[in-house]
């Protein structure tokens, strides 16, 4: 049982934060909460054929979705079985990077999963079967990344959205999307049109997600928080405007949150 992530090599490292295999015991929780993330993922299931979604932890319907698949940004919180979770492997894409492999606009793939075969063809059921064939996890590692070479469509993700990223990135507190526009040479709806074509989400829900992804980072395992101060230190105007985003984009409070934490701040066991 273990967990291995790797970083690729170039030209991968410039599109690809970490690729990695989970080969788990069972989960004493039966489900989780996956956080709103601006980062798109792939996912393989290898443990089942399928996958199953809740849109939260009280209600009993789910949507039923293929083993492997597209994750896109997602700027609300879902719901996922542990059941099914045993034997998983992905790929974290870097911010306005994902189009360079699924070369579908980011916005057609945005708060939802989209099939791999769909986007993939043929390949994404071949690659599954032969992760599925190989029993060591540095080789299927290995073998993931030698898929997504031959599947990269560019190098380099454009490099006006990197630039815009980087400076969202710095400073989500206190960065104007005008401004930051006006730096990259464009309008602030051409810059919109990018981040919808290469990032999924519009800049100011970018910073938005940011903001949010930084209170996440500043309060993980921590037991005890002065969430007054965590939300001035990460530009909220105040501690219900830091509240009401947090809600916003992971689907319970901060308080709850820090009640039910686990070891990895985007996972947060419930049942």
């Amino acid at each position: 049982m273990s967990l291995h992530a790797i970083s690729p090599g170039p030209p991968l490292d410039a599109l690809i934060e970490r690729i990695w295999d989970w080969d788990m015991p069972l989960a004493a929780h039966h489900l989780e909460r996956i956080l709103a993330s601006p980062k798109p993922a792939l996912i393989i299931n290898l443990a089942e054929d399928h996958t199953r979604v809740y849109a939260n932890d009280n209600d009993d319907s789910c949507r039923i979705g293929p083993a492997s698949f597209f994750s896109g940004p997602y700027t609300h919180s879902f719901v996922i079985d542990t059941l099914e979770q045993q034997q998983v492997m992905g790929v974290v894409f870097r911010a306005g990077a994902a189009l360079a492999i699924t070369r579908e606009p980011l916005h057609r793939l945005s708060n939802g999963d989209t099939a791999l075969e769909s986007l993939a063809g043929p390949s994404a059921a071949r690659l599954r079967q032969r992760l599925l064939n190989t029993p060591q996890p540095l080789r299927r590692l290995a073998a993931l990344e030698q898929w997504l070479r031959a599947r990269v469509a560019m190098t380099h993700p454009d490099p006006l959205v990197t630039h815009a990223l980087n400076i969202l990135t710095r400073s989500p507190q206190t960065a104007r999307i005008g401004d930051i526009a006006a730096d990259c040479g464009v309008s602030s709806r051409r810059l919109g049109d990018l981040f919808r074509e290469h990032v999924g989400i519009s800049p100011k829900r970018q910073a938005r997600l940011l903001r949010f992804r930084a209170v996440v980072d500043a309060v993980h395992q921590r037991r005890h928080v002065n969430w007054a101060a965590v939300a001035a230190d990460c530009g909220f105007h105040d501690q219900p405007h830091l509240t009401h985003e947090f809600r916003a984009f992971s689907g319970m409070t901060p308080g709850r949150y820090i009640a039910r934490m686990g070891p990895h701040p985007n996972h947060v066991p419930l049942a």
